[in-house]
């Protein structure tokens, strides 16, 4: 088991576009590893590469009885109906937020052999993908968060234990979400 500290909110790694893994090699096959280890430990839903301070497109998920990895991801939105409940964070720990995402998508994407995947989800899974492509493309769930809820979350981090002081802009999502497309 390899697991790797998870970089926490306010680090610059957590804001900068992940770039597209162009080598299906040895290294990022210990970099899913990692990534898997480490968000097992964590007890999280779904880990991007950014989360372990590597700038790379690729995250691991864990949930509703789906377990894998996406390389390079793409998501589309199934149907306009929409799912508005709790989302957390393991570069947020500890806290959570209602935020509201797709119900179903189906996202694309390569595993760490190069081998095209396609993963359908709703609910959790759902959520969890659309959650860490967020992450690759610099994007937290805080900046999803209507503004009250928003100003409500950043109280609460400024105040939790692992916070070290170190807050950094927040902003509006550049991704809609409604007429989402990869």
């Amino acid at each position: 088991m390899t697991v790797q500290p998870i970089r926490l909110f306010g680090d610059p790694v957590l804001r900068t576009p992940a770039v597209e893994v162009t080598d299906f090699d040895k290294e990022l096959r210990t970099l899913v590893k990692d990534l898997w280890d480490s968000m097992q430990n964590a007890g999280g839903a779904g880990l991007a590469a950014p989360q372990l301070g590597v700038g790379l497109r690729v995250f691991t998920y864990h949930c509703d009885g789906f377990a894998g990895h996406l390389v390079n991801p793409t998501w589309d939105v199934v149907g306009e109906d929409m799912q508005d409940g709790p989302e957390g964070c393991l570069s947020i720990p500890g806290l959570s937020w209602d935020c509201k995402r797709h119900l179903h998508v189906v996202a694309k994407g390569w595993n760490m052999h190069g081998e095209p995947v396609e993963v359908e989800g709703t609910e959790t899974l759902a959520r969890c993908i659309q959650h860490e492509t967020d992450h690759l493309d610099g994007v937290l769930f805080l900046d999803r968060l209507d503004a009250e809820t928003r100003k409500q979350a950043m109280r609460e981090i400024r105040q939790s234990e692992w916070f070290d002081g170190t807050v950094p802009t927040l902003k509006q999502s550049p991704h809609p979400l409604f007429g989402r497309s990869s």
